[in-house]
């Protein structure tokens, strides 16, 4: 016998499997745990730039359009090289924190930036 499941729904306890889905009596929900297992797999794929390519702690990418600098006058132009990167979990989107030349300690934003 598999092990018990929770409703992702309504966290209900009393799931069961029918076939290849689960069933939730009260909440009358049906989900594949096989939807999740590749939910979890998408969410294990990591941080990646605005091409697609997966990023890592250490990397170097180089912003690809000029962004200003909440709280300041300053702006950071497309095409400065940001090197030594750390990818950091982020509720806002800003998943890379990085120091850059004349500006200082700040975070990006992935979708802002390509590898270099």
């Amino acid at each position: 016998m598999t092990e018990p499941m929770t409703c992702p729904n309504c966290q209900s306890e009393h799931a069961y499997q029918d076939r290849d889905l689960w069933v939730c009596p009260e909440c009358a929900h049906e989900w594949s745990a096989a939807g999740e297992a590749a939910a979890a797999v998408a969410q294990e794929a990591g941080v990646r730039d605005a091409h697609g390519n997966p990023l890592t702690d250490g990397d170097s990418v180089i912003v690809m359009k000029d962004l200003k600098v909440k709280g300041s006058s300053s702006v950071v132009k497309g095409g400065t090289k940001v090197r030594n990167i750390r990818l950091q979990e982020a509720t806002d989107g800003h998943n890379i924190a990085c120091k850059i030349d004349g500006i200082g300690a700040m975070n990006l934003k992935s979708e802002f930036v390509k590898k270099a």
